[in-house]
Protein backbone atom coordinates (compact mmCIF):
# COMPACT_ATOMS: atom_id res chain seq x y z
CA UNK A 1 0.00 0.00 0.00
CA UNK A 2 1.21 3.86 -0.18
CA UNK A 3 2.73 5.39 2.48
CA UNK A 4 0.67 8.68 4.52
CA UNK A 5 4.04 10.36 2.45
CA UNK A 6 3.34 8.96 -0.67
CA UNK A 7 -0.26 9.70 -0.64
CA UNK A 8 0.61 13.28 0.14
CA UNK A 9 3.13 13.46 -2.70
CA UNK A 10 0.01 12.27 -4.67
CA UNK A 11 -1.98 15.01 -3.93
CA UNK A 12 0.52 17.85 -4.16
CA UNK A 13 1.54 16.35 -7.58
CA UNK A 14 -2.08 17.14 -7.91
CA UNK A 15 -1.82 20.48 -7.96
CA UNK A 16 1.33 21.14 -8.85
CA UNK A 17 0.98 18.85 -12.18
CA UNK A 18 2.25 21.60 -14.96
CA UNK A 19 -0.17 22.08 -18.52
CA UNK A 20 1.45 19.55 -21.16
CA UNK A 21 0.80 19.37 -24.38
CA UNK A 22 -1.95 17.09 -25.74
CA UNK A 23 -1.89 17.71 -29.23
CA UNK A 24 0.27 15.34 -32.07
CA UNK A 25 2.72 17.95 -33.38
CA UNK A 26 3.52 20.61 -30.87
CA UNK A 27 6.02 23.48 -31.51
CA UNK A 28 9.15 23.47 -29.86
CA UNK A 29 8.73 26.06 -27.74
CA UNK A 30 5.42 24.28 -26.31
CA UNK A 31 7.88 21.81 -25.63
CA UNK A 32 10.55 23.60 -23.77
CA UNK A 33 7.76 25.41 -21.57
CA UNK A 34 6.08 22.13 -20.39
CA UNK A 35 9.89 20.66 -19.73
CA UNK A 36 10.67 23.77 -17.52
CA UNK A 37 7.23 22.89 -15.40
CA UNK A 38 6.71 19.40 -15.99
CA UNK A 39 6.16 17.29 -12.78
CA UNK A 40 7.54 13.95 -12.71
CA UNK A 41 5.94 11.90 -10.38
CA UNK A 42 7.41 8.67 -8.63
CA UNK A 43 4.43 6.70 -6.53
CA UNK A 44 6.30 3.81 -4.01
CA UNK A 45 4.19 0.67 -2.85
CA UNK A 46 5.01 -2.31 -1.37
CA UNK A 47 2.46 -4.93 -2.30
CA UNK A 48 3.51 -8.37 -2.20
CA UNK A 49 3.49 -11.05 -5.28
CA UNK A 50 2.93 -14.40 -5.27
CA UNK A 51 6.15 -15.11 -7.36
CA UNK A 52 7.71 -11.48 -7.78
CA UNK A 53 7.29 -8.00 -6.07
CA UNK A 54 8.19 -6.06 -8.96
CA UNK A 55 8.17 -6.43 -12.59
CA UNK A 56 9.92 -4.38 -15.36
CA UNK A 57 8.77 -5.01 -18.88
CA UNK A 58 11.57 -4.05 -21.24
CA UNK A 59 11.45 -4.04 -25.32
CA UNK A 60 13.24 -4.56 -27.93
CA UNK A 61 12.06 -3.80 -31.79
CA UNK A 62 11.24 -5.96 -34.93
CA UNK A 63 13.99 -8.99 -34.72
CA UNK A 64 13.34 -12.80 -35.84
CA UNK A 65 13.98 -15.12 -32.72
CA UNK A 66 16.75 -17.56 -35.05
CA UNK A 67 18.61 -13.54 -35.54
CA UNK A 68 18.31 -12.24 -31.82
CA UNK A 69 19.86 -16.26 -30.64
CA UNK A 70 22.42 -15.49 -32.77
CA UNK A 71 23.62 -12.07 -30.93
CA UNK A 72 26.43 -12.68 -27.97
CA UNK A 73 25.21 -9.85 -25.68
CA UNK A 74 21.13 -12.12 -25.65
CA UNK A 75 23.00 -15.60 -25.59
CA UNK A 76 24.67 -14.20 -22.37
CA UNK A 77 21.90 -12.81 -20.88
CA UNK A 78 20.05 -16.35 -21.72
CA UNK A 79 22.41 -17.96 -19.21
CA UNK A 80 21.21 -15.74 -16.22
CA UNK A 81 17.86 -16.71 -16.81
CA UNK A 82 14.55 -18.45 -18.49
CA UNK A 83 14.50 -18.25 -21.99
CA UNK A 84 10.85 -18.19 -23.40
CA UNK A 85 10.74 -20.50 -26.91
CA UNK A 86 7.48 -20.65 -27.43
CA UNK A 87 6.67 -16.29 -26.77
CA UNK A 88 4.54 -14.68 -29.71
CA UNK A 89 3.97 -11.21 -30.37
CA UNK A 90 0.20 -9.98 -31.22
CA UNK A 91 0.23 -8.40 -34.71
CA UNK A 92 2.51 -6.04 -37.05
CA UNK A 93 3.47 -2.94 -37.04
CA UNK A 94 5.15 -1.65 -33.60
CA UNK A 95 2.02 0.20 -32.40
CA UNK A 96 -0.81 -1.91 -32.05
CA UNK A 97 1.61 -4.58 -29.71
CA UNK A 98 2.20 -1.83 -27.33
CA UNK A 99 -1.28 -1.24 -27.25
CA UNK A 100 -1.91 -4.93 -26.63
CA UNK A 101 0.25 -5.19 -23.56
CA UNK A 102 -1.69 -2.56 -22.00
CA UNK A 103 -5.24 -3.16 -22.86
CA UNK A 104 -5.37 -6.35 -23.59
CA UNK A 105 -6.55 -6.00 -27.28
CA UNK A 106 -5.40 -4.14 -30.24
CA UNK A 107 -8.85 -2.66 -31.24
CA UNK A 108 -7.79 -3.33 -35.05
CA UNK A 109 -5.00 -1.43 -34.99
CA UNK A 110 -2.91 -2.24 -37.93
CA UNK A 111 -0.63 0.90 -38.22
CA UNK A 112 1.93 3.36 -36.06
CA UNK A 113 -0.78 6.63 -36.53
CA UNK A 114 -1.01 9.16 -33.82
CA UNK A 115 -4.18 7.30 -31.67
CA UNK A 116 -5.91 8.58 -28.45
CA UNK A 117 -8.29 5.83 -26.94
CA UNK A 118 -11.37 6.58 -25.64
CA UNK A 119 -11.61 7.02 -21.75
CA UNK A 120 -13.93 4.08 -21.36
CA UNK A 121 -11.07 1.40 -22.44
CA UNK A 122 -9.49 0.04 -19.23
CA UNK A 123 -6.24 -0.46 -19.38
CA UNK A 124 -3.46 -2.32 -16.83
CA UNK A 125 -2.79 1.25 -14.80
CA UNK A 126 -6.61 0.64 -13.79
CA UNK A 127 -5.99 -2.80 -12.87
CA UNK A 128 -2.93 -1.78 -10.55
CA UNK A 129 -5.02 0.94 -8.53
CA UNK A 130 -7.12 -1.70 -7.12
CA UNK A 131 -4.68 -2.17 -4.92
CA UNK A 132 -2.29 0.68 -5.21
CA UNK A 133 0.38 -0.76 -7.12
CA UNK A 134 2.68 1.62 -8.43
CA UNK A 135 3.28 1.69 -11.63
CA UNK A 136 5.39 3.90 -14.03
CA UNK A 137 6.74 4.11 -17.74
CA UNK A 138 10.70 4.66 -18.21
CA UNK A 139 11.04 6.26 -22.25
CA UNK A 140 14.14 6.81 -23.25
CA UNK A 141 14.94 10.49 -24.71
CA UNK A 142 10.93 11.38 -24.27
CA UNK A 143 11.42 15.47 -23.49
CA UNK A 144 9.34 15.51 -20.19
CA UNK A 145 7.09 13.61 -17.76
CA UNK A 146 3.94 13.20 -19.59
CA UNK A 147 4.48 14.85 -23.42
CA UNK A 148 2.27 13.39 -25.88
CA UNK A 149 3.80 14.60 -28.89
CA UNK A 150 3.95 12.20 -32.16
CA UNK A 151 8.02 12.00 -31.71
CA UNK A 152 10.82 13.88 -30.36
CA UNK A 153 13.01 15.55 -31.03
CA UNK A 154 10.51 17.03 -33.47
CA UNK A 155 12.57 16.93 -37.11
CA UNK A 156 15.43 14.67 -37.94
CA UNK A 157 16.41 11.02 -36.95
CA UNK A 158 13.32 10.12 -34.15
CA UNK A 159 14.60 9.21 -30.99
CA UNK A 160 11.58 8.98 -28.70
CA UNK A 161 8.50 8.19 -30.43
CA UNK A 162 5.08 7.63 -29.17
CA UNK A 163 3.77 4.70 -30.52
CA UNK A 164 6.46 2.74 -28.59
CA UNK A 165 4.91 4.03 -24.96
CA UNK A 166 2.14 1.55 -24.44
CA UNK A 167 0.04 3.89 -21.84
CA UNK A 168 -0.06 7.28 -23.28
CA UNK A 169 -1.85 6.00 -26.41
CA UNK A 170 -4.78 5.82 -23.55
CA UNK A 171 -7.10 9.00 -22.79
CA UNK A 172 -8.11 7.01 -19.44
CA UNK A 173 -4.16 7.75 -19.01
CA UNK A 174 -3.64 11.14 -20.12
CA UNK A 175 -6.95 12.91 -19.18
CA UNK A 176 -5.76 12.41 -15.66
CA UNK A 177 -3.98 15.07 -13.39
CA UNK A 178 -1.53 12.85 -11.93
CA UNK A 179 -0.90 9.55 -14.89
CA UNK A 180 0.60 11.04 -17.09
CA UNK A 181 3.60 12.38 -14.83
CA UNK A 182 4.73 8.76 -14.52
CA UNK A 183 5.56 8.51 -17.98
CA UNK A 184 8.43 9.42 -17.72
CA UNK A 185 12.23 9.58 -19.18
CA UNK A 186 15.46 7.08 -18.96
CA UNK A 187 17.12 10.33 -16.44
CA UNK A 188 14.14 9.96 -13.85
CA UNK A 189 14.87 6.06 -13.98
CA UNK A 190 18.23 6.77 -12.66
CA UNK A 191 16.53 9.27 -9.98
CA UNK A 192 14.38 6.89 -8.85
CA UNK A 193 16.85 4.11 -8.52
CA UNK A 194 19.08 5.82 -6.75
CA UNK A 195 16.36 7.20 -4.12
CA UNK A 196 14.89 3.80 -4.18
CA UNK A 197 11.31 4.82 -5.43
CA UNK A 198 11.04 3.02 -8.56
CA UNK A 199 7.51 1.38 -8.87
CA UNK A 200 6.25 -2.05 -8.54
CA UNK A 201 5.57 -2.16 -12.12
CA UNK A 202 7.56 -0.78 -15.23
CA UNK A 203 7.97 -0.44 -18.82
CA UNK A 204 10.87 0.85 -20.35
CA UNK A 205 11.22 1.49 -24.04
CA UNK A 206 15.01 2.44 -25.15
CA UNK A 207 15.22 4.94 -27.83
CA UNK A 208 15.21 4.13 -31.86
CA UNK A 209 18.95 3.56 -31.94
CA UNK A 210 18.92 1.33 -28.48
CA UNK A 211 16.17 -0.72 -29.51
CA UNK A 212 17.32 -1.65 -32.76
CA UNK A 213 14.56 -0.03 -35.05
CA UNK A 214 16.73 2.60 -36.88
CA UNK A 215 19.47 0.11 -35.98
CA UNK A 216 20.61 -3.63 -35.56
CA UNK A 217 20.25 -6.40 -32.73
CA UNK A 218 24.25 -6.08 -32.30
CA UNK A 219 23.58 -2.34 -31.11
CA UNK A 220 20.35 -3.14 -29.33
CA UNK A 221 22.60 -6.30 -27.52
CA UNK A 222 25.39 -3.91 -26.50
CA UNK A 223 22.87 -0.90 -24.93
CA UNK A 224 21.31 -4.39 -22.69
CA UNK A 225 24.90 -5.41 -22.05
CA UNK A 226 25.32 -1.92 -20.81
CA UNK A 227 22.27 -1.39 -19.14
CA UNK A 228 20.94 -4.72 -17.45
CA UNK A 229 24.10 -6.21 -15.82
CA UNK A 230 24.53 -3.66 -13.61
CA UNK A 231 21.34 -3.44 -12.07
CA UNK A 232 20.86 -6.69 -11.73
CA UNK A 233 23.88 -6.53 -9.58
CA UNK A 234 21.93 -3.58 -7.55
CA UNK A 235 20.36 -5.40 -4.20
CA UNK A 236 17.28 -2.73 -4.43
CA UNK A 237 16.69 -3.40 -7.98
CA UNK A 238 16.94 -7.12 -8.68
CA UNK A 239 15.32 -8.34 -4.62
CA UNK A 240 12.49 -10.36 -5.65
CA UNK A 241 12.00 -8.42 -9.54
CA UNK A 242 11.17 -10.06 -12.43
CA UNK A 243 12.66 -8.61 -15.65
CA UNK A 244 11.58 -9.55 -18.85
CA UNK A 245 13.18 -8.75 -22.06
CA UNK A 246 11.24 -9.31 -25.55
CA UNK A 247 10.44 -8.12 -28.38
CA UNK A 248 7.62 -5.96 -30.24
CA UNK A 249 6.92 -8.10 -32.86
CA UNK A 250 9.34 -10.38 -35.78
CA UNK A 251 11.27 -8.59 -38.71
CA UNK A 252 9.90 -10.83 -41.13
CA UNK A 253 6.05 -11.16 -41.57
CA UNK A 254 5.67 -13.85 -43.64
CA UNK A 255 6.88 -16.66 -40.76
CA UNK A 256 5.03 -17.15 -37.06
CA UNK A 257 5.65 -13.98 -35.17
CA UNK A 258 7.37 -15.66 -32.49
CA UNK A 259 9.72 -13.61 -30.78
CA UNK A 260 12.86 -13.87 -28.45
CA UNK A 261 12.13 -13.25 -24.79
CA UNK A 262 14.20 -13.66 -21.61
CA UNK A 263 12.67 -13.85 -17.79
CA UNK A 264 15.87 -12.33 -15.52
CA UNK A 265 15.92 -10.92 -12.17
CA UNK A 266 16.37 -11.87 -8.36
CA UNK A 267 12.85 -13.59 -8.42
CA UNK A 268 14.38 -16.31 -10.95
CA UNK A 269 15.28 -19.46 -8.70
CA UNK A 270 19.01 -20.68 -8.78
CA UNK A 271 17.90 -24.01 -10.34
CA UNK A 272 16.15 -22.40 -13.19
CA UNK A 273 18.73 -19.90 -14.53
CA UNK A 274 20.32 -21.55 -17.86
CA UNK A 275 17.09 -23.00 -18.71
CA UNK A 276 14.28 -22.90 -21.46
CA UNK A 277 10.76 -23.08 -20.94
CA UNK A 278 8.44 -23.82 -23.95
CA UNK A 279 4.80 -22.83 -22.69
CA UNK A 280 2.78 -20.22 -25.17
CA UNK A 281 2.63 -17.42 -24.25
CA UNK A 282 1.83 -14.14 -25.34
CA UNK A 283 1.59 -10.49 -24.95
CA UNK A 284 -1.81 -11.40 -23.21
CA UNK A 285 0.22 -13.31 -21.21
CA UNK A 286 2.10 -11.01 -19.02
CA UNK A 287 -1.14 -9.05 -18.17
CA UNK A 288 -2.75 -12.21 -17.03
CA UNK A 289 0.55 -13.13 -15.16
CA UNK A 290 0.64 -9.65 -13.30
CA UNK A 291 -2.84 -10.06 -12.16
CA UNK A 292 -2.47 -13.76 -11.09
CA UNK A 293 0.71 -12.67 -9.29
CA UNK A 294 -0.85 -9.75 -7.49
CA UNK A 295 -4.59 -10.66 -7.04
CA UNK A 296 -5.49 -8.45 -9.39
CA UNK A 297 -8.98 -8.71 -11.79
CA UNK A 298 -8.88 -9.25 -15.47
CA UNK A 299 -9.33 -6.99 -18.42
CA UNK A 300 -12.12 -9.09 -19.73
CA UNK A 301 -9.99 -9.15 -23.10
CA UNK A 302 -7.14 -11.19 -24.39
CA UNK A 303 -5.51 -11.51 -21.03
CA UNK A 304 -8.72 -13.37 -19.91
CA UNK A 305 -8.02 -16.70 -20.99
CA UNK A 306 -4.02 -15.91 -21.63
CA UNK A 307 -1.78 -18.78 -20.15
CA UNK A 308 0.03 -17.46 -17.24
CA UNK A 309 3.77 -17.44 -16.76
CA UNK A 310 4.87 -20.83 -15.21
CA UNK A 311 6.76 -19.38 -11.95
CA UNK A 312 3.18 -17.72 -11.25
CA UNK A 313 1.02 -20.73 -12.66
CA UNK A 314 2.91 -22.69 -10.11
CA UNK A 315 2.00 -20.84 -7.25
CA UNK A 316 -1.42 -20.73 -7.97
CA UNK A 317 -2.27 -24.01 -9.15
CA UNK A 318 -3.84 -23.48 -12.57
CA UNK A 319 -2.69 -24.94 -14.91
CA UNK A 320 -1.74 -23.83 -18.80
CA UNK A 321 -3.27 -24.68 -22.21
CA UNK A 322 -0.49 -26.66 -24.71
CA UNK A 323 -1.58 -24.78 -27.90
CA UNK A 324 -0.36 -26.60 -31.65
CA UNK A 325 1.05 -23.92 -33.32
CA UNK A 326 1.53 -25.78 -36.52
CA UNK A 327 -1.15 -22.65 -38.36
CA UNK A 328 -0.33 -20.17 -35.86
CA UNK A 329 0.14 -16.88 -37.76
CA UNK A 330 -0.42 -13.66 -35.90
CA UNK A 331 0.86 -11.70 -38.02
CA UNK A 332 -2.52 -9.89 -39.07
CA UNK A 333 -5.01 -7.33 -37.63
CA UNK A 334 -8.89 -8.19 -37.53
CA UNK A 335 -11.98 -5.97 -37.54
CA UNK A 336 -11.81 -3.05 -35.25
CA UNK A 337 -11.72 0.96 -35.29
CA UNK A 338 -8.34 1.05 -34.97
CA UNK A 339 -8.01 0.48 -38.72
CA UNK A 340 -6.16 2.15 -41.45
CA UNK A 341 -6.90 -1.17 -43.87
CA UNK A 342 -8.89 -3.21 -45.19
CA UNK A 343 -11.23 -3.37 -42.45
CA UNK A 344 -11.50 0.34 -41.49
CA UNK A 345 -15.35 0.46 -42.56
CA UNK A 346 -15.44 -1.33 -39.21
CA UNK A 347 -14.70 2.49 -37.44
CA UNK A 348 -17.54 1.88 -34.94
CA UNK A 349 -16.55 -1.82 -33.92
CA UNK A 350 -15.12 -1.22 -30.54
CA UNK A 351 -15.08 -5.11 -29.36
CA UNK A 352 -17.02 -5.80 -25.97
CA UNK A 353 -14.83 -7.61 -23.59
CA UNK A 354 -16.01 -10.41 -21.28
CA UNK A 355 -18.01 -9.38 -17.96
CA UNK A 356 -18.82 -12.81 -16.72
CA UNK A 357 -17.21 -16.02 -16.49
CA UNK A 358 -13.55 -17.33 -14.93
CA UNK A 359 -9.96 -15.76 -16.13
CA UNK A 360 -6.92 -17.81 -15.89
CA UNK A 361 -6.10 -15.28 -13.15
CA UNK A 362 -8.60 -16.46 -11.30
CA UNK A 363 -9.48 -13.12 -9.56
CA UNK A 364 -12.69 -12.01 -11.87
CA UNK A 365 -12.83 -9.03 -13.89
CA UNK A 366 -12.44 -5.21 -13.42
CA UNK A 367 -15.60 -3.54 -11.89
CA UNK A 368 -15.89 -0.63 -14.47
CA UNK A 369 -15.88 -2.80 -17.13
CA UNK A 370 -18.64 -5.60 -15.89
CA UNK A 371 -20.26 -1.90 -14.90
CA UNK A 372 -19.13 -0.48 -18.72
CA UNK A 373 -20.33 -3.20 -20.53
CA UNK A 374 -22.94 -4.71 -18.32
CA UNK A 375 -25.45 -6.85 -20.28
CA UNK A 376 -23.45 -6.64 -23.61
CA UNK A 377 -22.86 -10.36 -25.77
CA UNK A 378 -18.37 -10.47 -25.31
CA UNK A 379 -17.12 -10.23 -28.99
CA UNK A 380 -14.92 -13.26 -28.99
CA UNK A 381 -14.51 -16.41 -26.38
CA UNK A 382 -12.12 -14.43 -23.91
CA UNK A 383 -12.80 -16.33 -21.22
CA UNK A 384 -11.23 -20.01 -22.76
CA UNK A 385 -9.14 -19.28 -25.12
CA UNK A 386 -5.58 -18.59 -24.55
CA UNK A 387 -4.74 -17.57 -28.52
CA UNK A 388 -6.30 -14.42 -29.18
CA UNK A 389 -8.17 -15.03 -32.92
CA UNK A 390 -10.72 -13.42 -35.27
CA UNK A 391 -13.34 -15.53 -37.11
CA UNK A 392 -14.28 -12.51 -39.38
CA UNK A 393 -10.87 -12.50 -41.09
CA UNK A 394 -9.80 -15.81 -40.61
CA UNK A 395 -6.82 -14.67 -38.20
CA UNK A 396 -5.70 -17.63 -36.13
CA UNK A 397 -9.26 -19.39 -36.57
CA UNK A 398 -8.88 -23.64 -36.06
CA UNK A 399 -6.43 -23.21 -33.36
CA UNK A 400 -6.05 -26.47 -31.58
CA UNK A 401 -5.19 -26.23 -27.39
CA UNK A 402 -5.92 -28.71 -24.75
CA UNK A 403 -5.04 -29.15 -21.39
CA UNK A 404 -5.16 -32.03 -18.52
CA UNK A 405 -6.23 -31.41 -15.37
CA UNK A 406 -6.66 -34.12 -12.81
CA UNK A 407 -6.22 -36.81 -15.23
CA UNK A 408 -8.82 -35.24 -17.08
CA UNK A 409 -8.13 -33.65 -20.77
CA UNK A 410 -9.97 -30.83 -21.69
CA UNK A 411 -9.53 -29.37 -25.76
CA UNK A 412 -10.78 -26.17 -27.24
CA UNK A 413 -10.43 -24.64 -30.31
CA UNK A 414 -10.53 -20.98 -32.06
CA UNK A 415 -13.74 -20.52 -33.87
Amino acid sequence: MFSKQTLLSLGLAALAAAKTTTVENPTEAEVQAARASALPFSPVSNVKGLAFNRFANIWIENTDFDTTAGDENFAKLAKEGILLTNYHAVTHPSEPNYCASAAGDTFGMDNDDFHRIPANVSTIADLFDTKRISWGEYQEDMPYAGFQGFRYPLSGADEYVRKHNPLVLFDSVTNDAVRPRQIKNFTTFYEDLKHHSLPQHMFITPNMTNDAHDSNITVAGDFLGRFLPPLLENEYFTNNTLVLVTFDETDTYEIPNRVYSILLGGAIPEHLKGTTDDTFYTHYSIIASLSANWGLPSLGRWDCGANILRLVAEKTGYVNWDVDTSNLYLNETYPGPLSDGEYSVYEDYWPVPATTGRCSAGHGILDIVKKTYHGRKPTYNYTTSPVPYDSVSGNSAGIKFSRTINGKKETGITE
